[in-house]
């Protein structure tokens, strides 16, 4: 794996020529535009239905993980937010609902830009303000209201790649601060202290999409590692500032027993981490036209992240991160 520096992000998806602006970049894309895509007859006449973006934000904690994400399918819309007691190894509260197109939810394109959606009896909003990304999440039983401070000096990794149909981009970030709240079923869980992590995907995704992700961080580093419809192209690691690339990735363990401890290594040797369960959030739909079937395991990871450049080591330690297995037809 090269261990040069990766080039600073395009300041589009797609060059002059029609052509998408592949590659793994460090930094962000202004406009999240596909527009000038140079597509066949039928791509352009199904284009709406493939086009699929979403965003996410993680907080970690001693005490707590808290996964909220807004989806936009094109065709339809979904949300789920969820809150997993550390101490209690369960999750005590969930919101998950599915909404109307072009109604429910409404996603900016522009990497953590604004986001809402708004259905199901709850209300989900990300607000892009000048240096911190604010979420509000309002839902029977989760309450959360967090501050995110989007540090310059923790690098953005942005993927561009062909993923499998006809061209995916996701920026991904982590180990930021964060101060707020959540309130569920009678508690206050302060978010002060917690390390906040964000995913903004967009992009023109196959039917049957699905994938393997792990992904955890602090503030001195961090991963993001995918088996699955995007290939290599967005596994990283961040290492106390530099942001690196990583081969590909194999996830070792039994789909039957998720719970049981996962091997997540990678074929350049970069990476090799143990993960362990603490608990996990699941869900399966069914809705005819389309289907969604994933688990999400939470737990800590243990192992070495290495250095290609400078080979040192770096420890890993019960970092509180997630691993998915995720199966779509959207």
């Amino acid at each position: 794996m090269d261990p040069s520096p990766l080039l600073p992000a395009p300041s589009r998806l797609v060059h002059e020529r029609g052509i998408p602006a592949f590659g793994m970049y460090q930094g962000t894309v202004g406009t999240l535009s596909w527009q000038p895509l140079t597509l066949a007859p039928w791509h352009r006449l199904t284009r709406k239905l493939h086009h699929k973006r979403w965003q996410y934000a993680a907080f970690a904690h001693d005490n707590y993980f808290i996964g909220v994400a807004v989806v936009d399918l094109g065709w339809c819309s979904t949300a789920f937010a969820y809150l997993f007691d550390r101490q209690k190894r369960e999750v005590t509260a969930s919101f998950s609902a599915d909404g109307l197109p072009g109604l429910s939810a409404k996603i900016e394109d522009r990497a953590f830009g604004h986001a809402r959606f708004c259905a199901g009896g709850g209300k989900l909003t990300f607000t892009r303000e000048a240096g911190r990304m604010l979420l509000e999440v309002r839902t029977p039983a989760l309450r959360i209201a967090a501050h995110i401070t989007l540090a310059p000096e923790v690098p953005t990794l942005c993927a561009i790649a062909p993923a499998n149909h006809l061209a995916h981009s996701t920026h991904k970030t982590g180990g930021l601060s964060v101060s707020g709240y959540a309130d569920t079923n009678g508690s206050r869980y302060s978010l002060d202290g917690a390390i906040a992590s964000l995913d903004a995907s967009n992009g023109l995704l196959a039917r049957h999409t699905a994938w393997r992700w792990a992904s955890a961080h602090n503030h001195e580093l961090g991963f993001n590692l995918q088996d699955g419809y995007m290939g290599d192209a967005e596994n990283a690691i961040w290492l106390h500032g530099k942001l690196l690339r990583v081969g590909k990735v194999r996830f070792d363990y039994s789909p039957a027993n998720p719970m049981a401890p996962w091997h997540i290594h990678s074929d350049d040797g970069l990476v090799d981490l143990r993960f362990t369960p603490e608990g996990m959030r699941s869900e399966n739909k069914n809705l005819l036209i389309a289907a969604s079937r994933y688990v999400q395991p939470i737990g800590t990871f243990s192992g070495v992240l290495l250095d290609p450049a400078s080979g040192a080591r770096h420890i890993v330690s019960t970092l509180t991160g997630v691993t998915e297995d995720h199966a779509s037809r959207w």
